[in-house]
C-alpha cells in the first residue's frame, strides 16, 4: 500500500490521482465487497490481469488470512506489486464502507506512463524505500548466510537489451574478472548496470542477498533515491556489463514506457523477494 503515511518516499498524490484518471475509469463498490484475494494471480492472456487500485472515497482494509494489516484511505495506491510483476497477491483486499476505486491493468499503465513517468519514479522510489528496509534487516548477524537457496532477480526483455545497447556509447560497455568488486558497499552510487555475460553476486554485511546473471539489473536503488550503496557486488566469473549513468537513466525512464515498465517489475519482484526472506 501506498500514500501520504510514509512521506520518506516523496510519495504525491496529485501526481497519483492524474496518472489514475488519465488511464483509468471509477468503479463503485459496496460495503463487504472483496476487491482481490490473497494469493490470487494474474491471468493476462485470459483478459483476468491483477491490476493495481487508487481509493477515491471510503475505506479498504487489507487482510492476510483473517488478520488485518492495513487500512486504505482516499488518495493511496494499493495491490501495487501483484500488478506490476503479476505475482500472487500477499493480501486481501475488502471495502470496509463504499467505495470508489480506480484499478489499472498492465497495458493501461505502461500506456499512462508514455505520458506520466515522474510517476514510475515515485513509485520506484517507494519501492526502493521498502527494499531498504528489508535490505537492512537482512545485514543484521541474525540473518542467514548460508545454507540458503536464493534466486535471480527476473530478466528484462532481450530486446530492451539491445536497444539499451544501441542508444548507449561504448564507454557504456564495461567487463570484469571473477572476483572484482564492481560496487561497493556505502559507495555513493552513480551508475546502475545490466548483466550481458556472466554472474554477479550481491553481498550485505557479507550475506548473499542474490545472484544477478544475463539480462538482469542491479544498482538502480542509489539512481532512485541518490543515497549511498546498501549491497556490494562482486563478479562470479568473467563478466560483461553495460553501465547507465543518472542521466540516461532519467531519459530512459522519460522516453521509454517498457524500460520504465521492466524495471518497475525488476524492482517490484526484487522488494517483494527480499522482504520473503
Amino acid at each position: 500500500m501506498i500514500g501520504e503515511s510514509s512521506p520518506a518516499y516523496h510519495y504525491n498524490t496529485s501526481v497519483a490521482m492524474e496518472f489514475f484518471r488519465f488511464a483509468g475509469r471509477p468503479k463503485t463498490f459496496a460495503k463487504g465487497k472483496k476487491i482481490f484475494s490473497e494469493n490470487q494471480r494474474g491471468i493476462p492472456f485470459l483478459l483476468m490481469p491483477n491490476r493495481m487500485y487508487l481509493l477515491l472515497d471510503g475505506e479498504v482494509g487489507i487482510f492476510s488470512g483473517d488478520r488485518p494489516v492495513a487500512t486504505v484511505r482516499p488518495g493511496q495506491i494499493f495491490g501495487e506489486m501483484a500488478s506490476i510483476d503479476q505475482g500472487p497477491r500477499s493480501g486481501t483486499a475488502v471495502t470496509k464502507s463504499a467505495c470508489r476505486v480506480i484499478g489499472l491493468d498492465n497495458r493501461q499503465l505502461q500506456s499512462a506512463l508514455g505520458r506520466y513517468p515522474e510517476f514510475a519514479l515515485m513509485l520506484m522510489s517507494v519501492m526502493i524505500g521498502r527494499l531498504r528496509e528489508s535490505i537492512g534487516r537482512l545485514a543484521s548477524p541474525a540473518s542467514p548466510a548460508t545454507g540458503t537457496q536464493w534466486r535471480e532477480s527476473a530478466p528484462l526483455r532481450k530486446d530492451l537489451i539491445q536497444d539499451l545497447g544501441r542508444v548507449l556509447d561504448s564507454d557504456a560497455h564495461l567487463a570484469y574478472e571473477p572476483g572484482a568488486t564492481i560496487v561497493r558497499e556505502g559507495q555513493i552510487g552513480v551508475l546502475m548496470y545490466v548483466v550481458l555475460k556472466g554472474k554477479v553476486a550481491i553481498r550485505v554485511g557479507g550475506n548473499l542477498v542474490e545472484n544477478v546473471g544475463p539480462g538482469r539489473l542491479f544498482g538502480e536503488m542509489a539512481l532512485v533515491d541518490r543515497t549511498p550503496r546498501l549491497a556490494s557486488a562482486v563478479a562470479e566469473s568473467n563478466c560483461k556489463l553495460l553501465a547507465i549513468n543518472r542521466n540516461a537513466f532519467l531519459n530512459l525512464v522519460k522516453h521509454s514506457r517498457r524500460f520504465a515498465a521492466s524495471l518497475l517489475a525488476a524492482v517490484s519482484a526484487r522488494a517483494r523477494y527480499t522482504a520473503s526472506r
